[in-house]
């Protein structure tokens, strides 16, 4: 029987990569293996995705806009004042960072095991990247700060650091000295 471009073939090709990747990298997995994890042939495969890059581009995308969503949802759970919602981001990090599952964030992931590849992939890492910084400098800009770009670059470092923090058992403590650090420096001005 020959295999068609199939309902929800799209979803599950990119669900199967999704937790490859995530689980492995992105280099680690092929596409044999993501026809396997998938139950598809590899002519549906490149029906949907033409190229390793372009499935990556979409695992990409849909876990920026997760994680965007997330969020954004964080942002708004805070109400209006930038105050609060610099330490709601910082909340919603570290709670993800301190999550069972959590293996890295998959944007910074790919940057660091593909860096300056300059594909659509990397666009979207880097477009990741830059939103996050600039979120955090729209939040900043509407405090009564003397130095928003310091501020911006601080509370930008411990997100960072925070990212960063994913192997250590104790990033659940660290996630908390990080909330109360942001709160301080928000404060401090």
């Amino acid at each position: 029987m020959a295999r068609t471009a199939q309902a929800g073939a799209h979803d599950r090709i990119l669900d199967a990569a999704s937790a490859l990747f995530y689980a492995h990298g992105i280099g680690a997995v092929g596409t044999a293996q993501v026809v396997e994890a998938a139950g598809c042939g590899k002519n549906l495969l490149y029906t949907h995705f033409p190229s390793k890059g372009d499935l990556v581009a979409a695992y990409l995308h849909r876990f920026r806009a997760t994680r965007e969503a997330s969020l954004e949802a964080a942002l708004a759970g805070a109400g209006d004042d930038p105050a609060r919602q610099l330490v709601a981001l910082v909340r919603e990090v570290a709670d993800r960072v301190a999550g069972p599952s959590y293996r890295g964030c998959a944007l910074r992931n790919f940057l660091a095991e593909a860096p300056d590849v300059g594909d659509a992939a990397d666009s979207v890492a880097r477009a990741y990247l830059a939103a996050g910084r600039d979120r955090i400098a729209t939040l900043v800009a509407r405090l009564d700060v003397p130095d928003p770009d310091g501020l911006s670059d601080r509370i930008g470092l411990v997100v960072e650091g925070l990212y960063a923090s994913g192997p250590d058992p104790r990033r659940a403590e660290l996630g908390d000295a990080a909330v109360a650090l942001v709160r301080d420096l928000v404060k401090a001005g």
